[in-house]
């Protein structure tokens, strides 16, 4: 199984390999290499630091831009460093080489170059994946980006043939169609991680059949529902989330290969080659649409933000739950942290984080949604600012994803403690008034009825099914012996039968719908 390293991290996610109809490229997102910009107190470093790189850079002349044809002279240091991206775009270098071979195999296809010069592009590109694979490949900030990295590495390689590889093409269309082929295959990574998460979901609640817990709302007791009926909500917004980013994946996958700069090109190319050689669905329709919008991640990063969101209510869940307040979960040491200065202190960590970091990977939305606000057709060099929001909003959600499901494989159901907080809110209140409603009586006269009952049990500091038959039938005559069928909570759960409720026929049919869906075994 292949796995997809994510920056600097040491966690590796899988991709799905079984399932994909065309051949991915395993990729990385590499660290940017980010420099702060200094102090206002330490201005005179930074000067003599800048005055040390003029000079290092006199005694090394810079290369010639590969678009430098029209200019008479070079970009200074400064501008060169702020307009680089090779920082943090190297991390398309596979999608990269993968596009280039394509396109070189259509040109030659078409003949605007030959076969030899195509079998050399192919070979030198391989021969730069595997440099950049084993350390060796020298990423310089002078050739700004990926692609002016590789092909001038490509041209100091295997000489003039690689410079017809430019034929029919732009950065503009080239940088998309390297993005579209990396979020594809992040999106295959990111539903690896949610169904991971889901299966172990899953086998929390098989592992804890039958139990009751306080359901709430508005932070209040409510009703009771049944600890698995609670888990497997979380797998059903975690099922949108998976369909979100396979709807996104099908919109994404068309190809702006040969769009040019905007126009498209007078030669006499195959897009649709190119398109159905790198599995894409086909070629976009229009050049000037191909190479400006970003529509496509600015829906993968809504996808995710839906689904940080989701993690962060999970979170937040068991955060709770695993407070003295409530105490209904104890984390192993495992996934438990601890504090600097209080001795006695278990916290459960990851999963604050996974709600603290929701924030981010939201951010990450926002951050791509201002910077394509107002801008112009077609293409603008603002949108080299869309990567690195991207590749942040991947690398968090994977890792949210991964230690949320690292978490439910490592708490523990403090069933005891459960039961004792099961008496305190009325939780049988609401079938109670269920009860009324079979014997005739409206639901609002029910709901008021029952209300009077609660305020007695409030007044006595007992429970509902804690009042005689005969202190009921000083509120309502019509409440017999077959109430207490509905006093309780264990009774309670008994009376949910509706579609989808907390019932415990009803639990059953949707665990076994999640056990086949997810492929498991009962008891594995």
């Amino acid at each position: 199984m292949e796995s997809l390293s994510v920056f600097n991290t040491t966690a590796s996610f899988p991709l799905f390999s079984s399932s994909l109809d065309h051949p991915r490229p395993q990729f990385s997102l590499t660290p940017s290499s980010y420099s702060p910009m200094p102090k206002l107190d330490v201005v005179h470093c930074a000067a003599a630091q800048a005055q040390s790189s003029a000079v290092a850079a006199a005694a090394k002349p810079k290369e010639a831009k590969l678009w430098g044809g029209r200019f008479e002279e070079g970009v200074t240091d400064a501008v060169e460093r702020f307009t680089e991206s090779i920082s943090f775009d190297k991390a398309l270098y596979k999608h990269d080489i993968l596009g280039s071979k394509a396109h070189a195999s259509m040109l030659a296809k078409q003949g605007l170059m030959t076969a030899e010069d195509r079998d050399s592009i192919h070979e030198g590109l391989t021969e730069i994946q595997r440099r950049i694979e084993s350390g060796e490949f020298e990423w310089r900030t002078d050739r700004e980006d990926v692609h002016m990295n590789i092909e001038a590495a490509l041209t100091d390689l295997i000489g003039e043939a690689a410079k017809k590889l430019h034929t029919a093409r732009s950065r503009n269309d080239q940088v998309l169609t390297d993005f579209r082929l990396w979020c594809r295959d992040a999106i295959e990574a990111i539903l690896v991680q949610i169904k991971h998460l889901q299966v172990s979901l899953v086998h929390l609640a098989l592992k804890n059949e039958g139990l009751i817990v306080p359901g709430y709302t508005h932070l209040q007791r409510a009703q009771p529902v049944l600890l698995q009926h609670l888990l497997l909500a979380f797998v059903e917004q975690l099922e949108r989330d998976a369909g979100r980013l396979l709807d996104c994946k099908e919109r994404l996958n068309f190809c702006p290969l040969g769009a040019c700069a905007l126009a498209g090109t007078g030669l006499p190319i195959d897009r649709f080659m190119t398109s159905d050689a790198l599995g894409f669905t086909a070629p976009m329709r229009n050049s000037i649409d191909a190479v400006s919008d970003r529509d496509f991640v600015l829906e993968f990063l809504s996808a995710n933000s839906i689904t940080a969101i989701h993690l962060s209510r999970l979170g937040e869940e068991w955060v709770l739950w695993a407070s003295e307040e409530f105490g209904f979960i104890t984390p192993s040491d495992a996934v438990s942290t601890g504090s600097s200065i209080m001795p006695q202190k278990k916290n459960p960590d990851p999963m604050e984080l996974v709600r603290g970091k929701s924030a981010r990977v939201v951010g990450d939305l926002v951050t791509l949604l201002m910077l394509c606000k107002g801008l112009p057709l077609a293409y603008n060099r603002d949108l080299q600012e869309d990567k690195e929001p991207v590749f942040d909003s991947v690398k968090t959600i994977l890792g949210m994803l991964e230690v949320s499901a690292e978490f439910a494989q490592n708490i523990t159901f403090n069933k005891e403690r459960i039961q004792k907080a099961l008496p305190a809110g009325h939780l049988d209140a609401t079938t109670l008034a269920d009860y009324l409603v079979k014997k005739g009586i409206p639901f609002r006269t029910s709901h008021d009825i029952v209300g009077r009952a609660v305020a007695v049990c409030v007044s006595k500091g007992c429970q509902l099914k804690e009042l005689n038959l005969d202190e009921l039938k000083s509120i309502n005559p019509v409440f017999d012996k077959d109430v207490y069928e509905f006093l309780g909570v264990e009774n309670a759960v008994k009376k949910f039968s509706s579609y989808g409720s907390t019932g415990s026929e009803c639990v059953a049919s949707q665990l076994d719908h999640w056990v086949t869906k997810l492929g498991l075994t009962k008891g594995a």
